[in-house]
């Protein structure tokens, strides 16, 4: 098992990791997205131009239909972007816009040709590309941006701007591996843009020599002597031919990665393209994020007097903007005051009409106890006169009912019917008549009607008179004897025999009550 880390160990991690958090919330970031239909081609110039800006950008950025400028303006602040690269298509040409995040300005180029990373890499017979290089960020070059003119600092500022600065008294030299070029044409107006990969590699040996410190040994079978390996170095390809000159060989400051790339040595910079390439032409450059004023046109010029007009023209549209914002603010706070009171007014509404209900309903609580009555209020027709005009009835106006009240203890479900509409004739008022009051459904015939004891429709079983009280079901006079002559219970038998069967030996007598028993 490994050592474990000391307090002081993890104190300096600490420290180095705070301290590369702050420096990479220094440098610049970058979005680079398309705002529109722009086609495959340009599509993959986006994603060629992520991997120039890598690796302070994003990478995987997924843009949707729906998606408005304001939304990644919105996403820039807390992700610490500053810069935007927005590329259109238009039926006749391709467009690219840098954007200088918060408040701009926004500069617009017009993209006359562009070559993407596999055009350039499928043109060369040796190219040099690999993951490493995409580490760091690369170094921006600027060249003939020192012509006189605002819109050319203004570019030549935005283009620094992009990448990170790059301190020359601290700077690793092993962190730089490749370099963007911009290039400005005073002639044509055009900037050109290339994409380098760098490579260092020692001067002053022979070429035999620089192949054995690469672990390349050359085919020495034509050699008499090895020192003719360090003197010609022949049977080297035309590939390997060195293009170094003074315009490439430098000292380098410190020690560089490579074979022989020692410090106070001399070496030679040699550069590959890598893609993509572009030629752009300057169009505007505008305030803010595209919708300020315009400070520079390559095709339009205007004179002092326009300026000014198109200027006092934006402070009206500002005005007015203001103050439509101002009242749009005062009709939604009237809004609101109006939906407050409405809610407060509905609220109120229906506690009354809960109470009302409760006031009127003539339901008896089932939870209440014996002795207490229901507060039954009346809800006629004389009720109702008074509370929707205010004034009391005339006596021919409303026919008087009693009402029941309920006794204490008894269930409204025994009484309470249905209140239903009947036509005249049946089993209501005769025609021609008023109506008198609430009445109870008629009965039918042989059923109980509410308040009246039923009376039989014929003889029940058992049934005597009233006034033969000893004869009665439960008396000491025998039931069903020969006395009974009721014709109910006559049997139906043909021979008049009766309906039950005796067994033999048992007695002609009736059911008698068994004694102590009630």
């Amino acid at each position: 098992m490994g050592k474990s880390k000391t307090k002081n160990q993890k104190k300096a991690r600490v420290e180095a990791d705070h301290v590369a958090e702050e420096a990479y919330s220094t440098v610049p970031h970058s979005f680079v997205f398309h705002r529109g239909q722009v086609g495959k081609n340009v599509g993959q110039l986006i994603q060629d131009m992520r991997t120039v800006m890598q690796p302070y950008t994003a990478e995987s950025l997924r843009v949707r239909k729906k998606n408005v400028l304001k939304d990644f303006v919105a996403m820039a602040g807390p992700l610490g972007v500053t810069h935007f690269m927005i590329f259109s298509k238009t039926d006749n040409s391709v467009n690219m816009r840098l954007a200088r995040l918060p408040k701009g300005p926004t500069l617009n180029f017009r993209v006359l040709k562009y070559s993407l990373i596999k055009d350039v890499v499928s043109s060369q017979k040796k190219h040099r590309m690999h993951e490493q290089q995409f580490t760091h960020h690369p170094l921006i070059i600027l060249s003939n941006f020192g012509v006189d003119g605002m819109h050319i600092k203004l570019m030549s500022t935005m283009f620094q701007n992009m990448f990170p600065s790059i301190n020359v008294q601290k700077v690793n030299l092993n962190n730089i591996k490749r370099c963007v070029l911009f290039t400005y044409d005073p002639t044509s107006q055009e900037i050109q843009f290339r994409h380098y990969s760098l490579k260092v590699v020692p001067v002053g040996m022979s070429r035999g020599v620089k192949k054995l410190m690469q672990e390349k040994f050359p085919n020495m079978s034509k050699f008499e002597d090895i020192s003719e390996l360090l003197i010609k170095g022949t049977n080297l390809s035309e590939s390997e031919a060195e293009p170094d000159g003074e315009d490439n060989i430098t000292e380098l400051p410190q020690l560089y990665s490579g074979r022989g790339n020692i410090a106070s040595q001399k070496s030679a910079v040699r550069l590959t393209e890598i893609g993509p390439r572009m030629t752009l032409q300057l169009i505007k450059i505008q305030e803010g994020m595209g919708d300020g004023n315009v400070l520079y046109h390559s095709t339009i010029s205007k004179t002092e007097e326009e300026i000014q007009e198109i200027l006092e023209r934006k402070e009206a549209q500002l005005k007015e903007k203001e103050e439509r914002r101002k009242h749009q603010e005062q009709n939604v706070a009237k809004k609101k005051e109006q939906r407050a009171e409405h809610k407060k007014k509905s609220l109120e509404g229906i506690k009354k009409k809960t109470s009302e209900a409760d006031e009127d309903s003539e339901v008896e609580d089932p939870g209440m106890q014996d002795g207490q009555t229901a507060d039954v209020q009346s809800d006629d027709d004389e009720e109702y006169y008074r509370q929707a005009v205010g004034q009391e009835p005339d006596e021919d106006m409303f026919p008087r009912a009693k009402k029941r009240k309920l006794a204490p203890g008894s269930s409204s479900k025994e009484f309470k019917a249905p209140k239903r509409k009947r036509p005249t004739g049946q089993h209501g008022d005769k025609p021609g008549k008023e109506p008198q009051g609430k009445r109870w459904k008629k009965s039918r015939e042989g059923e109980k009607a509410f308040g009246q004891k039923r009376k039989p429709a014929g003889k029940a079983f058992g049934f005597k008179k009233q006034g033969d009280r000893e004869n009665k079901f439960g008396g000491k006079k025998k039931f069903g004897g020969n006395k009974n002559k009721d014709k109910s219970f006559k049997s139906k038998n043909p021979k008049g025999s009766s309906g039950f069967k005796k067994k033999a030996g048992e007695r002609k007598q009736g059911f008698k009550q068994r004694k102590g028993k009630g």
